[in-house]
C-alpha cells in the first residue's frame, strides 16, 4: 500500500475517532446535567412533607386551645347555675321565715288568752281579738278569704258539696260555707266549701 492510501485510511479512521469522541463527550455531559436537576426535584419532594407536619402540629395546637376554653366556659357555667340554685333556694327561705316571724304575735296573743283566767264571756272576746289580729297577719302576706255565703255560685272559687231545694234564695246561691276558702294574691289556695240552692222546677 502506498504512502496516500495510508494517509487516506489513517485521515477516516481519525476522523471516526474524532466523531467517537465528541459523541462520548456529549454522553458524558448529559448525565452530569440530569444529576444537577435531581437533587433540586428531590429536595423539593423531601420538603413537602415537613411542611404538612408543621401544619398539622398547628392544627393540632389550635384544638387543644379550643378544648380548654370549652372547658373553662363549662365549669363556669356549672359553678352560674349552683349559684343561681343557691339564691334561689336561699330567697324561698328567708321569704318562709319572714312569713312565719308575722305569726308569732299571733301565737303570742294565744299564749296569754290560755294563761288568763277569766269568765267564758271574756275568754270568746280574747279569741276573736286573736282571729282578726290572724286575719290581718295573712292579709298582709296576700292571704285573702274568699267570699261565699249569699254570692252566686261561682265554680272557679266555690267547691258545691250539697244542693239545696229551696225557693227562699235564688237558684245557684250559695246558702252556707262550710269551709272558707282563700287565695294568695291571684292565685287560688283551696276552693269554699258550700252548699248550693236549687229552685223545685229548674
Amino acid at each position: 500500500m502506498n504512502r496516500s492510501n495510508t494517509s487516506e485510511v489513517m485521515g477516516k479512521s481519525n476522523g471516526k475517532s474524532e466523531a467517537e469522541a465528541a459523541r462520548l463527550d456529549i454522553d458524558h455531559e448529559l448525565p452530569s446535567g440530569d444529576g444537577d436537576d435531581r437533587p433540586s426535584s428531590e429536595s423539593a419532594v423531601s420538603g413537602q412533607p415537613v411542611g404538612i407536619d408543621a401544619e398539622l402540629q398547628k392544627v393540632k395546637a389550635e384544638r387543644d386551645q379550643l378544648y380548654d376554653r370549652l372547658a373553662r366556659a363549662q365549669a363556669e357555667f356549672d359553678n352560674a347555675r349552683r349559684r343561681a340554685s343557691k339564691e334561689q333556694q336561699d330567697f324561698r327561705d328567708y321569704a318562709t321565715m319572714d312569713a312565719l316571724r308575722s305569726l308569732l304575735p299571733v301565737l303570742d296573743s294565744f299564749e296569754r288568752a290560755l294563761q288568763s283566767k277569766s269568765d267564758a264571756g271574756d275568754f270568746r272576746g280574747g279569741v276573736e281579738l286573736i282571729y282578726k289580729q290572724l286575719q290581718d297577719t295573712l292579709a298582709k302576706q296576700g292571704v285573702i278569704a274568699i267570699a261565699a255565703k249569699g254570692q252566686p255560685f261561682d265554680p272557679r272559687f266555690h267547691e258545691a258539696i250539697e244542693m239545696v231545694d229551696t225557693t227562699e234564695a235564688p237558684d245557684h246561691t250559695v246558702l252556707e260555707e262550710l269551709q272558707r276558702g282563700y287565695k294568695y294574691k291571684d292565685r287560688l289556695m283551696r276552693p269554699a266549701m258550700v252548699k248550693v240552692a236549687k229552685n223545685p222546677g229548674n
